[in-house]
Parts: structure tokens; C-alpha cells; sequence
């Protein structure tokens, strides 16, 4: 069997088929092209003024905008020396509450100590003193009403009978 032939056959269906391929090719290059010209033809005439107008303006605003940014440098940096000067009065604001609190918690602990000492020493001489003299006046007065209520009992000759007392 020849088979060249077919590899002929199929090799000119190929180059045919490439040959419609490049054909739709250009035609579609050919339609983008002149698709591509009218957008160019709209951009001149719609785009290119706007462009030119906003380069224009750009140029314009230029020097100001300039100023702007070094106004905003120059402010940014002085916001920056006065935060650092705030940072550091906060912080000696702080070391010094912190110290003053250190002396009053030291003046509020000696007034304690001092408090409980007096307290003891007005407990040593004072309360005590007066707790044993009248534990002493108790004593002598039980001793006087027992020597007074015996001379009473004994007026009265009144007997309690020794099971009536413990009713």
C-alpha cells in the first residue's frame, strides 16, 4: 500500500487550513486597525485636552504643593519636639507623685508607730493605774458593806434555813 498519497492529501488539508487561518488573521488585524484609529481619533480629540489640562494644572500648583509638604515636614517635626518635651515632664511628673507617695506612705507608717507606742504607754500608766485602783476601791467597798451588812444581820437575827437557800 502507497501511503504517500495520503500524507500528501492530509499535508495540503493542513496548508490549506493554515493558509484560512492567516486569511481570518489579517481580517481581524485588519478591523482592530481600524478600530484602533477611530479610539486613537476620540483620544486626541476627548483625552489629550483633559491630559493637558490636568499637566497644566499640576505645573500650576506645583510650588504651593511644595510648600505644603514642607510646612507639614516642618510642623510634623515640631510636633515630634514637643511630644518628646511632654513625654518627658509626664515622666518627672511621675518619678515625683511616685516619691511623694513613698513619704507619705513612710509619714502615715511612723504616725502609726508612734500612734501605737503612745497608745501602750497611756495604757502603762494611765488604764492600768486606774484599773487596779479601782479593782483596790471594789475590794474596800465589798469589805465595808460586809462588815456593815454583818452588824445589820445580826440586828435582824434573820436565819435562812440551810435548804431554803439553794431553791
Amino acid at each position: 500500500m502507497d501511503y504517500l498519497p495520503i500524507f500528501v492529501g492530509c499535508t495540503a488539508a493542513a496548508v490549506v487550513l493554515q493558509a484560512g487561518i492567516l486569511v481570518a488573521m489579517y481580517l481581524a488585524v485588519r478591523q482592530s486597525t481600524s478600530r484602533m484609529e477611530a479610539l486613537s481619533s476620540e483620544v486626541k480629540t476627548k483625552i489629550l485636552p483633559a491630559a493637558e489640562l490636568a499637566h497644566s494644572m499640576l505645573m500650576e500648583f506645583r510650588p504651593q504643593l511644595e510648600s505644603i509638604i514642607s510646612n507639614v515636614n516642618e510642623s510634623s517635626g515640631m510636633v515630634r519636639a514637643q511630644m518628646e518635651r511632654l513625654d518627658a515632664t509626664i515622666s518627672d511628673v511621675i518619678d515625683r507623685t511616685r516619691l511623694q507617695v513613698i513619704r507619705a506612705d513612710e509619714f502615715v507608717s511612723r504616725t502609726m508607730d508612734r500612734v501605737e507606742h503612745t497608745t501602750d504607754v497611756m495604757h502603762e500608766t494611765v488604764v492600768s493605774p486606774v484599773r487596779q485602783m479601782s479593782g483596790l476601791i471594789h475590794g474596800v467597798s465589798a469589805a465595808f458593806e460586809f462588815l456593815f451588812a454583818g452588824r445589820r444581820r445580826e440586828r435582824n437575827h434573820m436565819t435562812v434555813p440551810q435548804d431554803e437557800m439553794f431553791i
